[in-house]
Formats: C-alpha cells, sequence, structure tokens
C-alpha cells in the first residue's frame, strides 16, 4: 500500500511567537449597547424591506413561485392532506374535549396563518394526538362533565350546550395564551434554545402520551362511562375503572370498533407495502368515516341499540369572539408546556424535511409562526395546533413543493365546513375513536429506541425511561417538568464525568494518543501529557486535580506536605543559629559596652534597645532570610483568608500551575482554541511568572521546548517532520 507523508520544517511556536508569526489582528472595538439600539431603530426603505421579509416570509417566495413547476404537485397534495384533515380533525377535537366541528375550524385556520409566516415548506400545521390530549387535560380539570347543570327535576342534568360553549372559551383562551408564549419566544430569539431538549426526552413524551391518548379513547372503544380521575395515577385508575365496567361494554361499539380498527390496520399496511407504486395513499380514513355514516344513519344504530354518535354539528363558519382573559391566572403552566411541546414538535419535522429537501428554516420565525396561527386560532374557536408526522408525510410523499399545498387543504375543508359537515352527524364515536388509536402506530413504535439506546447510550436510555413513566404516571404537565429536570441533571453529570488520559508519541509521528486506547502511544520520559474531555470550571476543578494527579502518579500534596515539612525544619535551624549568634553577639556587645561606659561612668536603656533593634535587622539580612518565595505566599493566601495577598486568582489552573512549581515541576498548557486563550486573557491568569509562553500550539512544540531546554535535543522521537531547533 502507498504511504503518503508529509515534511513540515518550521520553529516551535509557543503563542507569543505565533501571534508574531501568523500576525494576530488587533481586537475590534465592538459598538456599545447604546449604539446598538440607536441603530436598530434608524430607519430605511432598505432595513424596512427586509424587516418585513423576515417577518412575513411569503412577501419574499410566493412572487417567484414557479406555477409550472410546482402548482400541480401542490394541488394533488393539498387535496390528499385534506382528506386526512377531516377525519383527523373531528377524531383529535374529541380528545380535547370538543365537539368534531372545533376540529375542523382548527384544521382550516391555522394553516392559512403559517401559510404567511411559517418558513418550512413540508410541514402539516394542524390537530394533533398529543397536543389535543394535553388540552383535553386543562378542559377536563376546568370544566367536568358534572361541572354545569341545567333545570332538570332533580338538579343534577348536565346542560351540554352550557358545557360545550364554555370549554370552547377554555380552549380559545388557551390557544391565545399558547400562541403568546410562542410569540415572545421567538421575538427574544429563544427558538434554538427550546430544540435543546434532548431527542430520546421529545420520543419517549410522545410515546408516553400516545398512551394517555389509547387509554381515553377506550370508553368509546367499549361504550362505558368510567369515573373521571385526575392527579398522578389518574391513568391507571382510569384502565381499572374501564376493566370493571367491561361487563356493561355495548356489544354493537365493541364490534364497530374491532372492524374498524382491523381495516384499519390492514389497509395501512397496505399503503406502507405499496408506496412506492400507489400514486395515492388510499384514503381508508375518509372511506370508513362516509360508509359508518351511511349504515348508521340508515340502520338507526343510536335509538335502536344506544350507540354513541357525533351529534349535531353546526354548517358554515362562526364569528370571532374575544377569549376570556381571566383564565389565563389558571392555564398558565399548561400554556408554557404546550408552547414547548407542540413547538418541539413541529421544529423537528420541519428540520427534517428541509434537511432532505436542501433548504433552511428559520427556528425563531417558526416559533411566532406557530404563535401568531395559535393567536389567531383562538379568537375564532380554534384550540392549540402543531404539526402532524402523517399528514406531513402525506403531503410530502403525494408531490407537495411549497406552503401553497395548505392553501388548497384549507379550501377543502372550507366547503366541508360550509356545506358537508352536517351529513356527519350521524358518525359514531367508535369509528373517531379507532382512527385515532390506530394513528399512535407510530408513537407506539418509538418503544423500539429501548433497546438501540440500551447498546449505544445508557444515559440517554435513562433519560427515555424517566420521561415515559412519569409522563404516564404523573400526566403531561408534571411528567415534562420532572422529564426536563432529569434531564439537565444528565447533562450535569455528564460533566462531572469526563475522560481523562495520559498521551504518548505514536513512532514516526507526530501524533499524541491516548495510552490506554493505542498500544503503539509511547510516554516520553520524563514528560506527562495529560488531556481533559470537558472544560474545567468551579464544579469538576477538583475533580480535575484528583485526575491529574491520579493520572500523573504525582500526589502533589504529598509532595507539598514533604516539601514544607523539610523548609520548616530549615527554617528551624536557621532561627536556632540566629538565637546563638545573636547571644554571643549580644554578650560581646555587652562586655564591650560595659567596659567603656564604666570607664566613661554613663550607661543608658535607650541606647542599649536602639543598639539592639539596628542588630536585629543587620543580623537577619547577613543570615540569608531575605524574601518570601512567590508562589509559595500564593498558596498561603488560598488557605489563610486574613492574609489579603495573593500572586495570582485562586482557579484550578492557576493552582496547578502554582503548586507543581513549588515542587519544581515545569506545567505547560499545548493545544488550546482561540476563545480559551481570550478566556484565559480576561480572566488575569497570565502574568509575570506565567507568561504565553509556556502556551504552544500543538503538544509536539510544547515536547520539543521541553526536551530543548533540558538539553535533550538528541533524544531520539522517530518523527517523520522535521522541525527547526
Amino acid at each position: 500500500m502507498d504511504k503518503r507523508e508529509y515534511v513540515v520544517q518550521r520553529e516551535i511556536l509557543d503563542d507569543v511567537r505565533l501571534d508574531e508569526v501568523a500576525q494576530k489582528r488587533t481586537r475590534i472595538t465592538k459598538t456599545t449597547t447604546g449604539e446598538g439600539v440607536k441603530e436598530s431603530f434608524r430607519c430605511s426603505v432598505f432595513k424596512l424591506k427586509l424587516i418585513l421579509l423576515r417577518w412575513v416570509p411569503v412577501l419574499g417566495w410566493l412572487p417567484h413561485y414557479p406555477i409550472r413547476g410546482n402548482l400541480m404537485g401542490d394541488v394533488i397534495s393539498g387535496c390528499s392532506v385534506a382528506v386526512m384533515h377531516l377525519p383527523q380533525g373531528m377524531a383529535y377535537a374529541t380528545l380535547a374535549g370538543l365537539r368534531p366541528v372545533f376540529g375542523l375550524y382548527s384544521s382550516f385556520y391555522p394553516v392559512l396563518i403559517y401559510f404567511i409566516f411559517g418558513t418550512s415548506r413540508h410541514i402539516s400545521i394542524g390537530t394533533f394526538a398529543v397536543v389535543s390530549i394535553m388540552v383535553g387535560n386543562v378542559v377536563e380539570r376546568l370544566a367536568p362533565d358534572l361541572n354545569i347543570t341545567g333545570n332538570g327535576t332533580d338538579g343534577t342534568t348536565v346542560n351540554t350546550d352550557a358545557l360545550d360553549a364554555y370549554r370552547v372559551q377554555i380552549t380559545s383562551s388557551f390557544a391565545v395564551l399558547t400562541g403568546i408564549f410562542q410569540i415572545l419566544l421567538g421575538v427574544v430569539r429563544f427558538g434554538v434554545m427550546v430544540t435543546y431538549l434532548s431527542e430520546p426526552l421529545i420520543r419517549a413524551y410522545t410515546t408516553g402520551s400516545a398512551f394517555l391518548v389509547c387509554a381515553s379513547q377506550l370508553k368509546y372503544i367499549f361504550g362505558v362511562v368510567p369515573s373521571r380521575f385526575s392527579g398522578p395515577l389518574s391513568v391507571i385508575y382510569t384502565v381499572v375503572d374501564i376493566c370493571r365496567l367491561l361487563p356493561k361494554a355495548k356489544p354493537p361499539e365493541v364490534v364497530v370498533s374491532v372492524v374498524v380498527l382491523t381495516v384499519l390496520t390492514v389497509f395501512k399496511e397496505i399503503n406502507s407495502y405499496y408506496r412506492e407504486k400507489l400514486p395515492l395513499p388510499i384514503p381508508v380514513e375518509l372511506i370508513l368515516i362516509i360508509v359508518a355514516t351511511i349504515i348508521s344513519h340508515f340502520g338507526s344504530l343510536k335509538s335502536k341499540y344506544g350507540v354513541d354518535v357525533v351529534g349535531e354539528i353546526p354548517s358554515g363558519l362562526r364569528a370571532p369572539f374575544t377569549p376570556d382573559a381571566t383564565l389565563f391566572t389558571q392555564m398558565v403552566g399548561d400554556a408554557f408546556a404546550v408552547a414547548v411541546v407542540s413547538y418541539t414538535i413541529s421544529i423537528s419535522l420541519a428540520k427534517t424535511f428541509a434537511l432532505k429537501h436542501g433548504y433552511k428554516v428559520d427556528s425563531n420565525q417558526e416559533l411566532v409562526a406557530l404563535g401568531l396561527s395559535n393567536t389567531f386560532g383562538g379568537f375564532f374557536q380554534c384550540y392549540s395546533v402543531t404539526a402532524s408526522l402523517s399528514r406531513t408525510l402525506v403531503q410530502e410523499t403525494t408531490g407537495g413543493k411549497t406552503q401553497v399545498a395548505g392553501v388548497f387543504s384549507s379550501i377543502l375543508l372550507l366547503i366541508v365546513i360550509l356545506k358537508i359537515g352536517s351529513l356527519f352527524e350521524d358518525l359514531p364515536k367508535a369509528i373517531l375513536a379507532a382512527i385515532v388509536i390506530v394513528n399512535l402506530k407510530g408513537m407506539f413504535l418509538q418503544l423500539a429506541d429501548i433497546p438501540i439506546l440500551w447498546r449505544t447510550n445508557k444515559v440517554d436510555l435513562m433519560v427515555w425511561l424517566v420521561t415515559f413513566v412519569c409522563t404516564i404516571l404523573l400526566n403531561l404537565d408534571v411528567g415534562l417538568a420532572v422529564a426536563v429536570g432529569f434531564s439537565i441533571l444528565t447533562v450535569i453529570f455528564r460533566s462531572q464525568l469526563p475522560h481523562y488520559s495520559l498521551l504518548g508519541l505514536v513512532p514516526g509521528t507526530d501524533l499524541y494518543l491516548d495510552i490506554d486506547t493505542y498500544q503503539e502511544a509511547k510516554e516520553i520520559p520524563g514528560i506527562k501529557i495529560f488531556r481533559s474531555s470537558t472544560t474545567v470550571y468551579y464544579t469538576n476543578a477538583e475533580m480535575y486535580l484528583d485526575a491529574l494527579q491520579e493520572k500523573s502518579g504525582i500526589d502533589i500534596r504529598k509532595l507539598l506536605t514533604a516539601k514544607r515539612k523539610r523548609d520548616t525544619e530549615l527554617k528551624r535551624k536557621q532561627d536556632k543559629e540566629r538565637k546563638k549568634a545573636k547571644k554571643e553577639s549580644k554578650k560581646l556587645y555587652w562586655q564591650d559596652q560595659v567596659v567603656g561606659h564604666l570607664s566613661n561612668g554613663t550607661f543608658t536603656l535607650k541606647d542599649e534597645e536602639r543598639n539592639v533593634s539596628e542588630f536585629n535587622q543587620s543580623s537577619a539580612s547577613h543570615l540569608g532570610i531575605g524574601q518570601v518565595n512567590c508562589a509559595y505566599q500564593h498558596d498561603s493566601t488560598i488557605m489563610d483568608s486574613d492574609s489579603g495577598r495573593g500572586c495570582h486568582g485562586d482557579d484550578s489552573i492557576n493552582q496547578i500551575f502554582t503548586e507543581f512549581g513549588e515542587v519544581d515541576l515545569d506545567v505547560y498548557l499545548a493545544g488550546c482554541q482561540a476563545c480559551v486563550v481570550k478566556h484565559l486573557e480576561t480572566a488575569g491568569f497570565f502574568s509575570e511568572s506565567i507568561t504565553k509562553n509556556k502556551l504552544f500550539v500543538t503538544i509536539h512544540d510544547a515536547v520539543l521546548y521541553i526536551l530543548k531546554k533540558r538539553g535533550k535535543t538528541d533524544l531520539k522521537l522517530d518523527v517523520s517532520t522535521t522541525t527547526a531547533m
């Protein structure tokens, strides 16, 4: 095999010399905050145009829309998505505790708003199971079935019209508040931060939500009315209660549910298997809704067998109204949770399809677009929406090119709302429940993440399992909070458990690799090369120092203790010799003074005190006490808070330089990125004792410098590159 080689001949570069060779630019003065504010308020036609195009993206791409290339694909795609919107909108509305028609409204208005403000060309905005069940939890908490009563003889008859109206008020207000949160987060450029929610967390959360959605539909499948439970473990209590009521299940609804579940599953598999050959997916959901409605109407399933049906579906659009802002305080936490979850689902799909088709989506603009869709929809009796994976896949696979597909989808839905919607009043609710359950298949398949994460990343597996269990047992709001908290803890623990290694030189190269991983990597005698996989900061500084001592085999504390013990012994000997010399000198001095003063007849104590003081000062200098070592003084500063002096700051790296230097061990830094060097400069790390000459461009530069300093230039490193010494 041919060997490719390279030869480099250059001088050894420390950071000071690197700045000279590479001609480091002088730091550019940044604009002040005041100047930035003034600049932001300066107006020009060009700047106004840029702002308008950024906040209203449709103005940028619609004038250049290629009709011949995109129109036909968008029309077909829009019609296909509309066919899915109809059954899903009606089915998911029941999850939110609303009548099916409000699911149709939520599939109409928000789509038009996203067409104007969105940046993704492929996602389908509208109803979604996870968001619907989150909204439904709020509805059940604020407007339970027995909360509003009518004028029945026993005073307990539920006034369904008043209850439905109040629930619409709740969901509309909730949608507006959710949208406001999303708009505010988008304006402050928080879109990227929200996407830091890890993929295992989101996938586990949606999987857990799928189980909650499935549990909520069991009452329609079996035709029973379980008791209402709320709070932690409510899903467990609900399932147990449904099992208790199984003997009272309605056979007609069970039969209808089983048949529909079987047919839907079979045709979904057919669509998946023949996806490449079918021009359009078989609209099995729409076909089942039409057939089931006809059978239910002409077979009188409601009157003869007591089958629960959808009921009245009003035709036409309703006038906008102002949501009740007094409800905001009762739903703030839930609204923020839905704002984050719905955006996370939407941006994940948007980025996936943008990467596939080679364009870019703006994370912050997507947050604003989704927020405007929710806010505007809330004024027209819509509930909170997000992107749907199943509809997005259909929109993309049927030839959709741009957001124009959403416009054609909305046109068809408008026709349904105005003229056709009332024809589905006899549709059995069991059909909608079956549609919901079958469409959860993709989320249930995410359980396959568990064995994959077991093999690849057990920390992510812990996040997945904790999120999944908490979502099911603690419900969606508390479960999400616990999951996010646990995920943050894992990030903290990961930073506390970095990988530390000693590096050795690979013969024939200038590569320094982990000696525990690579057999050919050999340590250079007298040099220890230590590497950490994470940044050193206050929470892991002590761990960093411990790992450095363990890997290098240098117990710095023991060496410092031994050195200070020797220094103490030396000082004690010096003090003893000084006292002895002082005693001898004092004795001679007294003898001379007594003889002299006795001969003169004068002697005073003040003269004696002054002369003894002069003796102490002069004898100290003669005995070589001198100045205290600066490094030793710095170490004293760390241990003695009353000292008030120190040579350097007390950060961990500085401490390593100081303490190792105190026992005559040289420490150098190598391979630091420019941002790290800048941070060290800003923190005042470099000084007269720790100069930038101790910072080298590469490990090899540092090694060669050390060898040259020790006069070991004849040491054979077996490196093919030639370096000028």
